[in-house]
């Protein structure tokens, strides 16, 4: 199937071949009718990605405060690989469509095959030939409403709670900034309501429009009119609502707001315009400002949205869903008229043509429609005719003794810390990425060159040709596609955690015993860490009992992270805890034999004491109320009158009778990515053992779920041996 992309690091638009997403359950495989052009959000997203690198810096000094934070972090190198990947990526476009159901996944009941439904959100929406929609981001159409006119519900949803929040009642006098797709739709909604509104837009065609669809004037900003209007409309006591639904770079629109607002009015943000409030003008009034954020309630929340928890009606009137539902029911009983707002129907194979033409001010325009050819019903999952990229991630002719490998999931993390050291080697084949985002496929194949992407997993599962599966996906799929893969006889590596629960250990476990397949291997790369071993190697023999103490200062998610999904993802320490209980017991060459674990209020802070045989100790503080600019990760071994100190993947020490420091920071903090693949390539290849026994890592997944079982009875958990 067909997509439009952007690569936001050249400005690349272009029409790409993807696989066709996989239908999940919660949600509905949609196939577009339909689907409208945001002039305004989508257009700023093209003209940034038009820009260089300095431009898109400054366009977005929020996110260049996140990237001088990893560097503090990661190191330079990591984060700039990580920056890159983030770029040099296709990125979807499209939020707002309609189109007809063509597969229902498991729990949806209130559409069937067939159904003509209207579609919301910047992942699910996409100007596609397919999308895959969660419940809360599709609404049935009303029947007799065209599926051209359906394709506005999304940004009639964000119009229509921009309206919401001014809270117009009957009679109002209100003040619409800004006459774009946005600002007309603002219009009748408002007249709708039984509001009277004064339209304001330099572009006199707008302003005509805006008349045409119920505004009682409209005029330039600048204009003695606009003033005049209001002044007659409200006796010269000021209107009662100000609508921003302009965007760019002047102040002038909130200076107007405070101009024609009445004493105490509303100013209500829909738009993205520049907001430096004329701090007397908003004083004296006391004006209320209140920003609309998107399509309503639930818009952000990945809880409503990927999950399906709907708010109850009680106490959220007027969610997402429900908007949604609403400004099609006000399209459908002719309320809200949407055709004198299409400018322009475009064939969809025209699309990179028509986003070029918006973007060259040649083609003028309020609303633009993609417009679909009818498809067939019947679903497949077709190849990819991605051109590899031309950028040094292009894979050698490999020899005859390669590992053929096949990734499922192919995010940041597989993108900026597995493949490329995987492009590198003559002696493995990329043969297939599977992943549900046909978009993540397409990527992963155009950057890594792999043979072939799809949403299969199946027929990837069934290719007798992949020898090594790496399942880089969240948390909650690791156990069972681990297992799966291990069933299908294929040597499994899988990011951690391994497990997120005792059952899905054993049912990997379980898996081993089945098939007599052990050739699995958990992504705990420290212990492979370069700088890491040498200063092991340094430290020398160990004689006596050991003390270790670890210290993560791991820091607070950001806001939405899918790690905060606990009751989904299981919780943070289970998650990434398996690294560092990994490392203390590669460096005591045992397992640990009890946990004991405590935690401040809210589990925020963890500590961890592990016991291990012949005495030997550990403590690991997983703590994320430090200082950011503290190194992430600090370790001291002590034992036999050494310490060796290991000081975030930068430097290292070891104290004895002499003293060993590493002479150099690193160019990097190479945490051991590179070596562990090495060294488990090489035992695919081979056949010779995995570089970590599975006893290890069973023994490590079970210390680290013990953790959870210790805070909830506070008593320390003894460990068994798991096989």
């Amino acid at each position: 199937m067909k997509q439009v992309v952007q690569n936001y690091k050249s400005g690349e638009l272009t029409l790409l071949d993807v696989p066709v997403p996989a239908c999940k359950p919660g949600g509905v495989l949609v196939r577009s009718a339909f689907s409208l052009i945001s002039t305004g959000t989508e257009m700023m997203k093209v003209s940034e990605a038009g820009m260089s690198m300095l431009g898109k810096a400054r366009s977005r000094p929020d996110q260049v405060a996140k990237v001088m934070q990893s560097v503090a972090t990661n190191g330079v190198a990591a984060t700039y690989r990580k920056v890159i990947n983030r770029l040099d990526s296709y990125t979807p476009l499209g939020y707002s469509l309609a189109g007809v159901v063509e597969q229902v996944g498991a729990g949806i009941e209130d559409v069937a095959v067939g159904d003509l439904v209207a579609c919301a959100g910047n992942e699910h929406a996409l100007h596609s030939e397919l999308n895959w929609v969660p419940r809360n981001l599709y609404a049935p159409v009303p029947a007799g409403l065209a599926a051209r006119h359906a394709a506005f519900g999304t940004v009639g949803s964000i119009a229509l709670q921009g309206v919401r929040r001014g809270e117009p009642q009957l009679g109002d006098v209100t003040l619409v900034i800004g006459l774009g797709l946005i600002g007309q739709l603002v219009v009748q909604l408002l007249t709708a309501s039984g509001a009277r509104v004064v339209g304001v837009d330099p572009d006199p065609a707008r302003c005509t429009l805006a008349a045409r669809l119920g505004a009682v004037a409209c005029g330039d900003p600048g204009s003695a009119a606009v003033q005049s209007a209001v002044a007659d409309l409200t006796g010269g006591r000021g209107v009662d609502q100000v609508y921003l639904a302009a965007g760019g770079g002047s102040n002038e629109p909130v200076e107007l707001a405070a101009r024609l607002s009445r004493d105490r009015g509303r100013v209500v943000d829909i738009g993205k315009c520049r907001l430096d409030l004329p701090w007397n003008a908003y004083y004296e009034k006391e004006l209320d400002v209140r920003f609309s954020r998107s399509y309503g309630p639930g818009r952000y929340d990945p809880e409503y949205e990927l999950n399906g928890r709907d708010y109850p009606i009680g106490y959220v009137r007027w969610t997402e869903r429900r908007n949604l539902a609403c400004f099609l029911d006000l399209v459908a009983r002719g309320r809200v008229d949407v055709e004198p707002l299409i400018s322009h129907v475009a064939d969809f194979d025209t699309a990179v043509d028509t986003y070029q033409r918006l973007a060259a001010g040649e083609l003028k325009a309020v609303a633009v429609l993609f417009r679909y050819p009818d498809g067939e019903s019947t679903v497949e999952h077709p190849a990819l005719t991605v051109p590899v990229a031309r950028n040094g991630h292009v894979r050698r002719p490999a020899r005859s003794a390669t590992v053929r490998v096949a990734f499922v999931g192919a995010g940041n993390y597989a993108s900026s810390m597995l493949l490329p050291h995987l492009v590198e080697r003559d002696d493995v084949e990329l043969r297939q990425v599977v992943t549900t985002s046909a978009l993540s496929a397409a990527n992963a194949r155009r950057k890594f060159g792999f043979a072939t992407a799809s949403t299969d997993l199946d027929a990837m599962l069934a290719d007798p040709a992949v020898d090594a599966v790496f399942v880089v996906t969240r948390h909650s799929s690791h156990a069972a596609l681990t297992r799966r893969a291990l069933l299908a006889g294929k040597a499994v590596f899988v990011e951690k955690p391994l497990a997120l629960t005792e059952s899905e250990l054993a049912d990997v476990l379980a898996a081993v015993e089945e098939s007599g397949n052990d050739r699995l291997q958990v992504g705990f790369n420290r212990r492979f860490a370069p700088l890491l071993r040498e200063a092991v190697d340094r430290f020398g023999a160990r004689v006596g009992p050991a003390s270790v103490r670890y210290l993560v200062n791991a820091g607070r998610l950001e806001q939405g992270s899918w790690y905060a999904q606990q009751d989904r993802e299981g919780s943070r320490f289970t998650g990434e805890g398996g690294h560092f209980v990994d490392t203390v017991s590669w460096l005591l060459a045992a397992d640990p034999t009890s946990v004991y674990a405590a935690a401040t209020p809210g589990h925020h802070d963890l500590q961890v004491v592990l016991r291990y045989p012949a005495g030997s100790t550990a403590t690991i503080s997983y703590v994320t109320s430090g200082a950011a600019s503290f190194p992430k990760e600090t370790l001291d071994l002590v034992a036999d009158g050494k310490v060796l100190r290991f000081d975030d993947f930068a430097r290292a020490s070891v104290y004895g009778r002499g003293r060993w420091t590493s002479s150099r920071l690193p160019r990097g903090r190479d945490k051991g990515q590179r070596a562990e693949l090495d060294a488990f390539l090489d035992a695919v290849r081979t056949g010779a053992p995995m570089p970590v026994s599975l006893d290890s890592l069973a023994a490590t997944t079970a210390a680290t779920l013990a953790v959870r079982t210790s805070l909830a009875t506070g008593v320390p958990v003894k460990l068994e041996r798991t096989r």
